[in-house]
């Protein structure tokens, strides 16, 4: 697996979770895997100074249902950011590429029009033992990445905005 690019070990330490709210939308499809970008996804915030009562897991059924949940979680106006965690696994019918794709469009789609930063960490792997290389502890999980990512673009909307 390539973590090259990733800014993660660059950004740790760099961003302050303290005072935000975040939605993490994890879907339950292939929860051995969404479970652990689930904590790893909370690792990261906790790591920066989240609150554990500031972090709200949403559960849907799978990354289909994901763009829809984010939708919600944006027009609700409670978060400063909404990651997306989810995990889609080639199989042998082209259902692999409609989930996939929609679910990259739609929450494409939401992320555009939202005020606040909305993270896609959905996994599209081949096969499991891809799924699992990429949902593994620290930098090489990317639910933590996700919610690196998130933090750092909460500092980017506040910077456009004239916040800080």
């Amino acid at each position: 697996m390539s973590t090259g690019g990733s800014p993660v070990e660059e950004r740790r330490g760099q961003v302050d979770a303290g005072s935000l709210r975040v939605a993490v939308i994890a879907a339950r499809f292939n929860a051995e895997i969404t479970d652990s970008l689930l904590r790893g996804a909370r690792e990261a915030l906790a790591e920066h100074g989240a609150r554990e009562e500031d972090v709200t897991a949403i559960r849907v059924p799978g990354a289909w249902e994901l763009p829809q949940t984010a939708a919600r979680a944006v027009e609700a106006g409670r978060f400063d950011a909404v990651i997306a965690l989810g995990c889609v696994i080639r199989g042998e019918t082209p259902h692999f590429d409609y989930v996939c794709q929609e679910t990259s469009l739609g929450l494409g789609a939401v992320a555009r029009a939202a005020d606040i930063p909305v993270v896609f960490g959905v996994l599209t792997t081949d096969d499991l033992a891809q799924a699992q290389a990429r949902a593994g502890e620290g930098k090489d999980n990317k639910g933590y990445e996700a919610a690196m990512a998130a933090l750092e673009m909460v500092s980017v909307v506040r910077q456009l905005r004239g916040e800080g």
